[in-house]
């Protein structure tokens, strides 16, 4: 781009990370310039009429525990540029073929008091761990480093060592409990006897209770709306509709900051970085897929157990074994008959997003990296097995395969809306040793395949700017 200004910094990609990495670096007084490719901002927190005008979906991500437990979101006046928080009455509903449903309420008492003799096994577990969130945050949010609170973080470690299917078994007795167990770790994208599985159940469990899981008002694009805004604020510059296929194309900076995986960074930055990193990026995997429908739905999910209508979402998988099945079956390049199908019900809570006395639904399932198969249908039939007659509420669906998720966000590579497979491998040290850094002093990378990985938290690209900052300004 020759002629153009001197930036102290570029930030190439416009999810949430490559925002908030624009935001850390604008806030400590350097010009900033950010690209998208995209018309809209946004990557992994858009939202569109994907199906019928007037219901507003969300293309990604729907519900966002790490957004409001984010350090750095707190730090920033988001609602000051239009970012308000939406609390469904409990952040989660799992339907059992009972009839019945368990539901993680913001209490953990509550929540042990729907499990029966596993209630108390259940309050021993979470109640710790959510009451101390404060104190676990940083040390299970931030890069790798000694715990602030010892103490804290090792009765976590003692129970996040473990793979999930372990500690459903060991911890709970009863079908139920375990199933809600299961459930939170099949956020990992992991077999359930994986590790770290385990971490990602506790996590997920954690967040429900200390923070809850809420939409934001209008669709996920409001927090990217609102990020955008704030950056603004503070002199950062975005240019959409321009994608950057080469380094050159980029003005001089101090530091570029790359929101991209590995696969895309090596497309870009070619020779600027040795042969030898360049060779270690190659080696970076990706994890499974999903599979994403979108309805517009002409009433409320009919759902037997009629306290899912309280929850925002709804985990559809049956029993702790049932969900293993489905968790494992994707990375043995399969396709589960009963996939776990994760569903968010945002007009329940929201019901701007929709006609009035419309309804929009949202769900997805886990496949093989870049799979071509529609599960659509094998997805509605879970949804039907716990709330007959759903079918005939829908007005249209919108489908998304890995492909169609691909591109419509290049990070998603195959369909993996993790930024890379999250095995022990690759947990806490990725893409690889140098985490934010690469040989090159002014390239760095800000996206979800750096810690502390997957979710709408802003923290890959805040702590990618704060390397910068220490090391190329």
């Amino acid at each position: 781009m020759p002629g153009s200004p001197q930036y102290d910094a570029v930030v190439v990609g416009s999810g949430p990370n490559g925002l908030a990495a624009a935001i850390t670096i604008a806030r400590a007084g350097h010009s900033v310039l950010l690209f998208e490719a995209n018309d809209t901002i946004g990557g992994g927190t858009r939202s569109a009429e994907l199906t019928l005008p007037g219901f507003v979906h969300d293309v990604c991500s729907a519900v966002h525990p790490l957004a409001i437990s984010s350090q750095f979101f707190r730090s920033l006046p988001l609602a000051d540029h239009g970012l308000k928080w939406i609390q469904p009455s409990a952040p989660l509903a799992h339907p059992l073929d009972d009839g019945s449903a368990i539901l993680a309420e913001r209490s953990v008492e509550l929540t042990a008091q729907n499990l029966g003799s596993d209630g108390a096994s259940y309050t021993n577990l979470f109640g710790p761990l959510a009451e101390n969130w404060n104190k676990l945050e940083s040390f299970l949010m931030g890069p790798l480093a000694a715990a602030r609170h010892p103490i804290v973080a090792a009765r976590f470690g003692l129970h996040a060592m473990q793979s999930a299917s372990a500690i459903a078994r060991k911890v709970f007795r009863e079908p139920r409990a375990r199933a809600l167990f299961a459930g939170y770790a099949a956020h990992s994208i992991l077999p359930l006897d994986r590790l770290p599985s385990g971490a990602f159940g506790l996590m997920l469990g954690i967040t429900a209770h200390s923070a809850g899981w809420p939409f934001a008002a209008g669709g996920s694009q409001s927090i990217a709306n609102a990020l955008a805004s704030y950056l603004k604020s503070l002199g950062g510059e975005i240019i959409t509709g321009k994608p950057i296929e080469s380094v050159d194309q980029l003005p001089p900076a101090k530091a570029i900051l790359f929101d991209l995986t590995p696969r895309q960074l090596l497309k870009v930055v070619q020779t600027r970085i040795p042969t030898r990193f360049r060779a270690k990026l190659a080696t970076f995997r990706y994890g499974p897929g999903v599979c994403k429908v979108d309805w517009a739905l002409d009433a409320p999910i009919p759902w037997t157990a009629q306290e899912c209508l309280r929850a925002g979402t709804v985990h559809i998988g049956g029993t702790l074994e049932e969900i293993e099945a489905s968790e494992r079956a994707p990375w043995a390049g399969e396709h589960a008959a009963r996939p776990f199908v994760l569903l968010a019900q945002p007009t329940l809570f929201d019901p701007s997003r929709a006609p009035a006395g419309k309804h929009i639904a949202w769900a997805y399932c886990h496949v093989p990296n870049g799979s071509t198969v529609d599960m659509s249908q094998r997805i509605e039939d879970q949804i039907e097995r716990f709330a007959p007659g759903f079918r005939k509420l829908i007005l249209k669906r919108s489908v998304m395969l890995p492909a169609s998720l691909e591109a419509h966000n290049s990070n998603l590579i195959g369909g993996d809306i993790a930024g890379g497979a999250s095995d022990l491998a690759q947990f806490f040290l990725r893409p690889t040793l140098r985490l934010y850094r690469t040989p090159a002093k002014n390239i760095f990378i800000c996206s979800s395949s750096t810690p502390p990985g997957a979710g709408v938290h802003g923290l890959c690209g805040c702590r990618a700017a704060l390397a910068a900052l220490r090391s190329a300004f």
